[in-house]
């Protein structure tokens, strides 16, 4: 079933210094019910004004959304139903607790709003506390918890609601690295006991792909690829979205006579299949910790710097006149200075993004 249909959205801007800017721009979208789906993009790409428009904190400048069913915003038709009736839960990026409320009352407070009567009251915002690992602690101020704790009082006054979509605006980027890994999995968990639609916006490739069923990659207010964290990951549609989703190797290569020469370097191929629609100029695209560095067959390279890491060793080496990394196991180890071999299996193929996108991808990050 279909819960969340965009159609058409665009939504821009007008500011004093960079004039308008189109945030979204033509986005189209369908999202089922019961799908973990993030919004992943850089910083000015489009991801949280979408979700803002999709929790009605924005209105659409062109375009239609619909959410269970029923339309919430419609420009041609000027209809436009205000955050508090589309039916939805909201975690933010800040904590968003009330201070001077103790945590059964910053749960409940949604309820309240909603003249819900005492009995279920106690009810509900009991299962919401248990199911965040708050039970227990009613009568304490959020002032005197962690910040996961004052996460967790925000996500159990969003589920309190019993919402059929949950949107979430990177509820994890103030937590430390091992409190978000952990928070992932509540999440997931709370989802399975609440049956609702998660539509969660990062910028961290690493919570997005954990996290989601489905990812929609966005650059510029423009939906670049949406697929399932492998498809994305493993089959990325261009330049953009590989040196995104993880590390990245990009060497750029002149085409000559069917073969690949790395710039700097017009005598040595590297060895590689070069795709029949190649074109003079492009970029070869490989994961660092999928180059094969040997010491028998390739091409001929050399150790530039090697740096030891817990569960990997680090490598620069040399191809033509670039320096590209590589990881490897410990036990493929070799000496800063050595010479070594290199081959590059599942390589990917780009043409190069012009120097105009990245200048509008860093002047958006103004807006």
């Amino acid at each position: 079933m279909d819960q969340i249909v965009l159609k058409n959205v665009t939504k821009n801007f007008t500011t004093k210094t960079l004039g308008t800017v189109t945030a979204v721009d033509n986005l189209n979208l369908t999202i089922q019910k019961g799908e973990c789906f993030s919004f992943l993009g850089p910083s000015g790409c489009g991801k949280t004004t979408t979700l803002r428009m999709i929790a009605g904190f924005e209105d659409l400048t062109e375009g239609e959304i619909h959410l269970c069913g029923r339309p919430v915003s419609v420009k041609s038709k000027n209809l436009y139903v205000p955050p508090e009736e589309r039916g939805l839960g909201m975690v933010f990026q800040s904590f968003a607790v009330w201070p001077h409320l103790n945590i059964f009352e910053n749960v409940a407070f949604p309820l309240k709003v909603r003249k819900v009567d005492k009995a279920q009251m106690h009810e509900r915002v009991a299962k919401a506390l248990k199911h965040t690992s708050l039970d227990g602690m009613e009568k304490v101020f959020p002032g005197s918890l962690s910040g996961g704790q004052q996460q967790r009082i925000a996500l159990a006054r969003a589920i309190v609601t019993n919402p059929e979509v949950m949107l979430l605006d990177e509820p994890l980027s103030n937590l430390d690295p091992k409190l978000r890994e952990s928070m992932r999995f509540e999440i997931k968990e709370l989802q399975k006991e609440f049956n609702f639609t998660i539509v969660f916006v990062t910028h961290d490739q690493s919570e997005a792909m954990a996290l989601s069923d489905r990812m929609m990659v966005m650059d510029m207010g423009k939906v670049i690829q949406v697929g399932t964290p492998t498809e994305l990951y493993n089959q990325p549609i261009n330049q953009f979205v590989h040196k995104f989703l993880g590390l990245s190797t990009f060497t750029y290569v002149n085409i000559r006579d069917g073969k690949a020469y790395p710039e700097g370097d017009p005598e040595n191929a590297l060895p590689v299949e070069v795709p029949a629609n190649a074109e003079s100029r492009m970029i070869m695209a490989t994961r660092p910790n999928q180059i094969d560095m040997n010491r028998t067959s390739g091409y001929p390279s050399e150790v530039v710097k090697r740096s030891f890491l817990t569960n990997h060793a680090e490598y620069l080496v040399k191809v033509g006149d670039a320096v590209i990394k590589i990881q490897t196991p410990h036990r493929n180890e070799f000496a800063q200075g050595e010479t070594c071999y290199l081959r590059f299996p599942g390589a990917m193929w780009y043409a190069a993004d012009s120097e105009e996108l990245e200048a509008e991808r860093n002047r958006r990050q103004l807006v």
